[in-house]
């Protein structure tokens, strides 16, 4: 066979295959169900491992950030406390809430994961956003049929993060960082009777996106003993 055919017809069934792999490629990720879907009416327990997996999430806020070797304990603790909305360490929002911030208006979603995770980055990409160089602001509420001394929040993020109880500063995480599980654990705290607001936020220059939360009882074990809401009236 002729050698320029040969080479030919190898460059044309390389080219196929990779084709057809781009083809499949493209149906398993149509045909993947979504990470964060819509978030239901009804009160959503803890998973198995106590993971809270219903949040309401704001729209990356953009930010002017060119590595995570920038996150340091000063520049997270002014990029994360600096007001970008009015009410943001206070408010418990409704699903399509709107904030403006320098110019943008961002819309808050009410959404469940699908996993123990929540990923960021597909939030943002899945809704047209820049994924990169933001930060990424999460609020959820836990419910307790009584009060709970002794517990600790314990959380993941990638990258920094600061997290809030009630209203209070109580966990963070600084620096370039991976997601892992029980990344950062809190001082031991006291769920009130009733709700108690978690809030987040995580920021991150390039690259994913992630965070997760759970609390744990004074023994160390998965505190699954409450509910999941998305306001303060326990719905």
């Amino acid at each position: 066979m002729n050698v320029h055919r040969l080479l030919w017809m190898t460059s044309a069934v390389v080219a196929s295959v990779g084709m057809l792999a781009s083809i499949h490629a493209a149906q398993v990720h149509r045909g993947a169900a979504p990470a964060l879907t819509r978030a239901a009416v009804s009160a959503m327990p803890p998973d198995a491992n106590g993971y809270l997996r219903r949040w309401l999430l704001l729209d990356p806020v953009t930010i002017p950030i060119r590595s995570n070797q920038q996150l340091t304990d000063s520049f997270v603790q002014a990029a994360l406390k600096k007001e970008y909305f009015p009410n943001q360490f206070t408010v418990v929002p409704r699903d399509g809430d709107t904030v403006l911030v320098e110019g943008r208006l961002l819309v808050w979603h009410a959404l469940d994961s699908s996993d123990y995770n929540v990923n960021l980055y597909h939030f943002a990409r899945d809704r047209g956003n820049p994924p990169f160089n933001a930060i990424y602001w999460a609020v959820t509420v836990v419910n307790c049929r009584r009060e709970i001394r002794g517990v600790r929040l314990s959380v993941g993020s990638n990258s920094a993060s600061i997290w809030w109880l009630n209203g209070r500063e109580v966990l963070d995480l600084y620096g370039d960082r991976h997601m892992l599980v029980d990344d950062g654990v809190s001082k031991r705290l006291t769920l009130q009777k009733g709700p108690n607001v978690v809030r987040g936020a995580v920021v991150n220059a390039p690259g994913l996106s992630n965070m997760c939360a759970r609390f744990l009882d004074p023994d160390g074990r998965p505190l699954k003993e409450l509910t999941v809401t998305l306001d303060r009236a326990g719905r």
